[in-house]
């Protein structure tokens, strides 16, 4: 089987021939560029200029020898722009490392740490020193208790860290007709030179787009509180997505075989609210958005990025028409594994789940690995309905040894 093939029999709930792997497929499966640089040194690859495409998580591009060296079945659309030079400008990391960042970022580090900028001078973004990641640095309506309706949802975006950083396959503004040609020609070169399943990133947040606006708790606390300000901003939110979504998929279109979205509604201990809420306020959204993409496109598959224990959830997402979830964060309330194959075989592929990336993967101990990560696989690859990736990005803090110890162990349960 190819890539492609092992990844949508699994997706399909057959039995692929082996175990299918995703590594930097999405934005939650990848891996810090720190722990990037010194992968490819222990594996004596090339020196690679580092590309840092998602600079908020400081993601580096999992470069083709990489995927090729670990069998990985998954590859990311927007993930060759760095055979793009126009794209990248400069930067080093905090210890002195050079890289490459998007071109069109504004970010400057001084004493006090890095910020990144907005068009109209803003800091909307901080990495104080000593801090691997950059944090959201501003929440345009954060004290604005009195905004009911959000004409200008648009303009608002433009002051949210989220929103202006751009990551593949930004910065192509796919929305014009120009920009739109240009993401199907390389969503076309892409499906010509990879075998490998290809995951187009589109978002589609909602819960997250409130947080990002209002600031976290005030946004939990308007769902309750305040609902009809929460519908009337989740109405705009949904104007945009489908417009975008409609320009995306006429994109992309049969280039991609999955298309990710996003949304985190769990903590460690459930969801972040009750599933009377989700109906109320995500459920006919998500539905609106996904029974698009089917009706379109029937053989593409959506998964959800949406951390934490959120099986309570999970059947109401499936009835709105998801296919996969990740990362399958089973440390947290209500997620063991066993338990989730056994009720949602046939219904929801587990996406992740492979590897604690907490305790297990940045641990001391590497003989950890492998018995955690076949007792998980045992579980999980049965007939299909699982793609192995450890439980989000693998962080700074991995070494190379466990890292290759995870997915030599994968190879081997195959």
């Amino acid at each position: 089987m190819t890539g492609r093939e092992r990844v949508m029999s699994a997706l399909n709930f057959k039995q692929p021939d082996k175990v299918p792997i995703d590594f930097n497929g999405h934005r939650s499966s990848g891996i810090s560029v720190t722990a990037y640089r010194e992968l490819r040194k222990y594996l004596d690859l090339p020196p690679s200029p580092l590309y840092i495409y998602d600079l908020i998580q400081q993601l580096a591009i999992v470069e083709r020898d990489v995927l090729d060296f670990f069998d990985i079945d998954t590859f990311q659309l927007g993930c060759d722009f760095d055979k793009k030079p126009g794209y990248w400008k400069d930067w080093t990391l905090e210890d002195g490392t050079p890289c490459k960042i998007p071109a069109k970022t504004e970010i400057r580090r001084t004493a006090e740490g890095a910020f990144v900028y907005n068009a109209a001078g803003m800091v909307v973004g901080k990495q104080p020193p000593g801090c691997l990641y950059i944090e959201q640095a501003n929440y345009p309506l954060e004290e604005d208790d009195d905004k009911e309706e959000f004409p200008d949802y648009d303009e608002i975006q433009k002051d949210i860290m989220w929103s202006i950083v751009p990551c593949p396959p930004m910065p192509i503004e796919y929305k014009t007709a120009k920009g739109n040609k240009e993401l199907r020609e390389i969503a076309s070169e892409t499906r010509a030179g990879t075998d490998r399943a290809i995951y187009g990133i589109f978002g589609g947040n909602l819960v997250e787009t409130g947080q990002f606006t209002f600031r976290m708790d005030n946004f939990l606390c308007d769902l309750i509180a305040n609902p009809q300000r929460v519908h009337n901003f989740l109405d705009a939110v949904m104007e945009r997505h489908m417009a975008n979504l409609t320009s995306y998929l006429d994109a992309v279109g049969g280039n991609i075989d999955i298309i990710g979205f996003g949304d985190d509604m769990g903590t460690q201990n459930g969801p972040q609210f009750s599933n009377e809420i989700y109906m109320e306020f995500f459920y006919n959204r998500h539905k609106q958005m996904w029974s698009y993409i089917h009706d379109r496109f029937p053989d593409m598959k959506i998964c959800l990025h949406c951390c934490g224990g959120v099986r309570p959830l999970m059947p109401l997402l499936v009835d709105a028409g998801l296919d996969a979830i990740n990362p399958v964060q089973f440390i947290c309330s209500g997620m063991d594994l066993q338990e989730l194959k056994n009720e949602f075989y046939g219904k929801l592929t587990m996406w992740g789940g492979g590897c604690d990336t907490r305790d297990v993967l940045p641990g001391e101990n590497i003989s950890e690995i492998k018995p955690h990560v076949k007792s998980n696989i045992g579980i999980l690859n049965k007939g299909g309905g699982f793609v192995f990736q450890q439980v989000h990005n693998i962080l700074a803090n991995v070494t190379p040894s466990n890292i290759i110890e995870m997915f030599k162990t994968v190879r081997e349960c195959t």
